[in-house]
């Protein structure tokens, strides 16, 4: 997807000097950046939840990735709970 978006001429020209020092491209060295922060943001959200919302978070991605075509007979189900 290619988005147009203006920068300021000081930053621009920041980014340039960054991007000569990293050896990549202007272009790649701002995704790596959104990339970095959007990272970040996200560690950030999951570190103010409590432990239960991360628990909550946990068992969410287990879920996800369980076998939907497995099946358990009542019978097991019912064995697992009383041990």
């Amino acid at each position: 997807m290619r988005k147009n978006i203006d920068i300021d001429e000081k930053l621009l020209t920041k980014l340039k000097i960054l991007s000569a020092f990293e050896d990549m491209s202007v272009k790649a060295l701002m995704e790596k950046a959104v990339r970095f922060f959007v990272e970040y943001k996200e560690k950030e959200r999951f570190n103010a939840l409590s432990n239960e919302e991360k628990e909550d978070i946990g068992l969410l991605l287990l879920m996800q990735q369980a076998d939907r075509d497995d099946r358990v007979s009542r019978d097991d189900v019912m064995k697992a709970l009383e041990e």
